[in-house]
């Protein structure tokens, strides 16, 4: 085996993550195939991250930090890939077989990145995968609470404990590598041109990736189950705001009505129940009747809408097997049959 082609990128935009970057970044130190590179960008912090940041770059030669100027407060969706393109732009990606973008409020299992890998390597068309995302029990009512702007999920997670208790599963597809931990074969990344710098760039991307023939996925495996120590949709402005914010990225990736309305529906069950959802289609109706502009070609819109309507009539597992199967001949003209 070459030993190149175990080297990964990991990016980490933050701002303001001191509550949780230690958990985060000591998982990383604990992963069994570590990063060549962990490179920090740190967007204009002004709690303690700097000084936590400057510690762990001092004491581990694979850290590296860089300080992007302050664009004055916290930014999410092209935000965040600003940031992440601010570091991109300062390596030289061709060293590097795999390329990460990572957030800094996780708290991986040790074996998480190797066994990524050792997928991969075991299936040449996968382009880019994730595990999944918990939260702890305890915090679901913290999640609904953080419809409130002001309030702190910090204090719902003491003391950097490891000890979480039962969790709970944001219920992310399987068709789909999450955004808060996006693995990527770099080939691939380089080839569906990156992350679009606008919300939703975490779903374009994977729809992307199979328009090309590639294929996107993520696994529910004990050893790829990670702590999400701020629930999805909480991070900024509170969860209405969040959920609508997904709602509009919706609309400008190019989803249905039809399909909106469905998703919403099912993320009612789920917490915060009823206002996430509602969210999410209040978000996405809005800008539909304000004729915001929609990403991309016809072509692309096209075949997203074409996949979400049978992942309405056959369910997204069998929808999504039968695209990759199609898909297949498209990544065999582009990177041959072997």
């Amino acid at each position: 085996m070459n030993a190149k082609s175990r080297d990964y990128l990991v990016i980490c935009p933050c701002r303001d993550e001191a509550a949780y970057l230690q958990r985060t970044i000591d998982s990383l130190i604990a992963q069994t195939v570590q990063p060549k590179l962990l490179l920090v960008v740190d967007d204009g912090s002004t709690d303690a991250t700097p000084a936590m940041l400057e510690r762990y770059e001092q004491e581990h030669d694979f850290i590296r930090v860089v300080r992007k100027p302050d664009r004055g407060g916290r930014s999410v969706g092209p935000g965040v890939i600003e940031t992440f393109y601010y570091g991109w732009d300062q390596v030289d990606v061709s060293e590097f077989e795999y390329i990460t973008k990572l957030d800094l409020d996780l708290d991986l299992p040790p074996r998480y990145f190797e066994t990524l890998i050792e997928r991969m390597e075991a299936n040449p068309r996968i382009g880019t995968c994730s595990g999944k995302p918990y939260f702890p029990e305890r915090d679901a009512e913290a999640v609904h609470n953080a419809a409130h702007p002001k309030h702190d999920l910090a204090a719902a997670v003491p003391d950097y404990e490891r000890s979480y208790g039962p969790l709970i599963s944001e219920k992310c597809g399987d068709e789909m590598s999450v955004g808060m931990t996006k693995f990527y074969r770099r080939i691939c990344f380089e080839e569906i041109g990156g992350f679009a710098r606008e919300v939703m760039w975490d779903g374009i991307d994977c729809h992307t990736c199979r328009m090309l023939g590639w294929i996107a996925c993520s696994w529910d495996d004990p050893e790829l189950r990670f702590v999400h120590l701020r629930p999805m949709g909480s991070s900024h402005k509170g969860v209405l705001t969040g959920r609508m914010r997904h709602g509009f990225g919706q609309h400008y990736m190019g989803t249905g009505l039809a399909y909106m309305t469905a998703s919403s529906a099912f993320r009612m069950t789920r917490p915060p129940y009823l206002v996430g959802g509602f969210g999410m289609w209040l978000g996405y109706v809005k800008a539909m009747a304000e004729r915001k502009p929609r990403f991309g070609t016809e072509e692309f819109r096209d075949f997203l809408r074409e996949y979400q309507l049978a992942c309405l009539v056959k369910g997204k597992a069998v929808a999504t097997a039968e695209l990759d199967a199609r898909q297949k001949s498209v990544w065999e003209r582009r990177h041959g049959a072997g």
